[in-house]
């Protein structure tokens, strides 16, 4: 049986309570799925909101299969999570990022969502930036983007010491540095004709430490990146038209550099919601329940997003 009355919140860590802040903000009716008491605690200590523990399978053998779920577990527990969903019977996920640890699992999950006209969405915030909306207005009106190049480059010294499982650091570059690859495409275009490099290798992510890559997207966009996880650096973002660079480091922020004036200047941006809330939650979250759908990551889109993302840091 399915309910049509309430949302289903999976999950009780801090991504967990960012979506619970967002939902209150919009008014929906919404149930929490946690695992563990002690994060359960934590969630309700912070937003008020009671935890059902004991996990989504538990839940499910008692309560009726939620119609709408928004699944903001840990990376390792995504695709499992969204799989029981959709055997359930729901129709509707707002998956967190990257959805799956590798090509396979996002593949079949694919699959399985196709078979039981399940539609599910990956939550690459980032897209929703209130820097990222100004920019693309920017775009249009200098007559379109001509090209890009980015990094993602990685705190090696800090994620080697992170709690964080095995699985998930070896498939590191879909886990996280994904965020930076997949805005980076959402602008410009998929890759259609380009290279790609990748050597190296480090204790925790043996598949490769230094990447770079070049080519021109589906759009006609000249794509260029690099990322060397062994070296300091940060993400970030520079897009050129034949009137602006547009530069995000960070991401959050949005500076310029006009053709005529060369000087180097920050952009004003109405970034309110994004100060209130984790920057590009709301706009994503009110997007996905209003099924304003146009701007966000599909499942088959991610099917083909991590099948690049594997190119680019050499997974097998």
């Amino acid at each position: 049986m399915i309910s049509n009355s309430k949302i289903c919140l999976i999950g009780s860590g801090p991504m967990a309570v960012d979506y619970a802040q967002v939902l209150k903000k919009l008014n929906k009716s919404f149930k929490v799925i946690g695992r563990g008491k002690k994060s359960s605690k934590i969630f309700t200590k912070i937003t008020n909101c009671k935890v059902q523990i004991g996990g989504i399978k538990k839940y499910l053998n008692t309560n009726p299969t939620p119609k709408i779920a928004i699944v903001a577990v840990g990376v390792e527990q995504l695709f499992n999570v969204a799989r029981t969903l959709i055997n359930a019977g729901t129709k509707k996920i707002l998956l967190e990022k990257p959805g799956a640890l590798n090509f396979k699992q996002i593949q079949e999950l694919n699959l399985i969502a196709n078979k039981n006209k399940t539609k599910i969405y990956i939550a690459y915030n980032r897209r929703f930036f209130q820097s990222v909306i100004k920019i693309k207005r920017i775009i249009d009106k200098d007559g379109g983007l001509m090209s890009i190049n980015f990094e993602f480059t990685e705190m090696s010294n800090l994620i080697k010491n992170l709690s964080t499982g095995k699985d998930v650091k070896k498939n590191w570059l879909i886990a996280n540095s994904s965020h930076v690859i997949d805005l980076a495409f959402y602008l410009s275009g998929k890759p259609k004709n380009w290279k790609y490099w990748s050597k190296g290798r480090l204790d925790w992510h043996p598949s490769s430490s230094c990447f770079g890559g070049s080519g021109i997207t589906e759009k006609g966009v000249i794509f260029n990146y690099f990322a060397n996880w062994q070296a300091p650096g940060r993400w970030g973002l520079e897009l050129m038209t034949k009137k602006n660079r547009l530069i995000l480091r960070p991401m959050e922020k949005l500076q310029m550099i006009n053709s005529k004036t060369k000087d180097l200047k920050h952009v004003k941006i109405n970034d309110n919601l994004d100060k209130k809330f984790k920057p590009g939650l709301f706009l994503q979250t009110k997007n996905f329940l209003e099924d304003k759908i146009s701007h966000l990551c599909t499942l088959s889109e991610q099917v083909i997003n991590i099948e690049i993302f594997s190119k680019i840091a050499g997974y097998k």
